[in-house]
């Protein structure tokens, strides 16, 4: 049995951590160099670093930021937000990224996925997939979830796969900050839908949300980050809870 990985998430706007929720309401969380060394000693199996205004403002990813968090940590480390191009990723693998994620320009260029499988292999790129039922259809949005698509989200899964990505994030904006828990049944027929990990986001409230993620929802792994921002669930305690319910997690 694969063992499940928790993966806390900084978002990081103007060099700090926030959260919000559905997206929006941003509050601070913190310092992201200090908050990602306190991850890594609490035995997090991975770190995702999400530079969420990059698209938005048309830049790219804050290389020093990322260099500075590679330093303070011994984890892998997923970094996203602003990637356009083969060049970008080449700039943040060099400053201690271990994987990539791209969403926006992923649809915009999705011949960028098939660059960046064949410049770094698969196993360096995430495809990070934001999306909301719209009508009862879960429907992609780019750019913080702020621009709609018409593209379906499980249409959309199957062909980044084919397209040579590793991975798949998959955040439910419906879902997002609200603590309420994870989207598991769009979960579990994504899960269906392709045979590469998927990384759950949005939703994290309760440790038993963690347990239905991985057993209803079939996710390969899950995200969160306010519950770990502010305390709310630590890691170890999470970790030792989900080996009482017989899922495999590295201790």
């Amino acid at each position: 049995m694969l063992t499940k990985r928790i993966i806390p998430c900084l978002d990081i706007k103007d060099g700090r951590t926030v959260k919000g929720v559905n997206f929006v309401n941003l509050r601070d969380a913190g310092d992201p160099v200090e908050l990602a060394r306190q991850y890594a000693q609490e035995n997090a199996d991975e770190l995702v670093f999400l530079d969420i205004s990059a698209t938005e403002q048309k830049r790219k990813t804050l290389a020093d930021l990322v260099y500075r968090v590679a330093e303070a940590i011994d984890i892998p480390f997923t970094v996203g937000g602003g990637i356009s191009s083969v060049e970008d990723v080449a700039v943040l693998l060099n400053n201690g990224a271990d994987k990539v994620s791209i969403n926006s320009a992923a649809v915009k260029q999705p011949e960028l996925i098939n660059a960046l499988a064949q410049a770094y292999g698969s196993q360096c790129i995430v495809v990070a997939i934001d999306a909301k039922q719209i009508a009862g259809k879960w429907k992609v949005h780019l750019v913080g979830g702020k621009e709609p698509t018409d593209l379906d989200l499980f249409d959309w899964a199957r062909e980044v796969e084919q397209r040579g990505a590793g991975e798949i994030l998959f955040t439910s904006m419906d879902h997002d900050g609200t603590k309420n828990g994870f989207a598991n049944a769009a979960l579990a027929e994504l899960s269906a839908a392709v045979n590469i990990p998927i990384i759950a986001s949005g939703g994290a409230g309760t440790m038993d949300h963690f347990t239905a993620a991985f057993t209803q929802g079939k996710a390969d792994a899950a995200l969160a980050a306010s519950v770990f921002h502010f305390g709310e669930i630590g890691l170890n305690e999470l970790k030792q809870n989900l080996k009482k319910e017989q899922l495999a997690v590295r201790l």
